[in-house]
């Protein structure tokens, strides 16, 4: 089962998407163009392939390794530095769900 809020990482991109809870994600989706090759991260750091199930709603396939803090911490910081807004050094975190939660500001 997803733990919200998740991020979505766009393959190819550095840009993440905070999403707060599956009504998020399907607000974003609207008008987002995705790939099968994005996939959604939730707080405990399990990844998850996003499929489009009907209309206005979508499957979610778990992918096979849960990513780990440090890997979460990787894509939190190169989507900040391509924003140039924040000293990468300081960007650490205990925790997946931290990680994410912090993207939420």
């Amino acid at each position: 089962m997803i733990q919200w809020p998740c991020i979505f990482k766009l393959d190819g991109d550095d840009e993440l998407l905070y999403l707060a809870s599956e009504a998020n994600l399907i607000a974003e989706f609207e008008s987002l163009i995705w790939s099968d090759d994005d996939y959604l991260i939730d707080s405990q750091g399990q990844g998850y392939k996003v499929r489009e199930a009907q209309a206005g709603t979508f499957a979610y396939e778990p992918c096979d390794n849960p990513l780990s803090v440090s890997q979460v911490t990787d894509l939190i910081q190169a989507h900040e530095f391509s924003k140039a807004e924040v000293c990468l050094t300081k960007i650490q975190f205990l925790s997946v769900s931290d990680a994410i939660s912090a993207l939420a500001v």
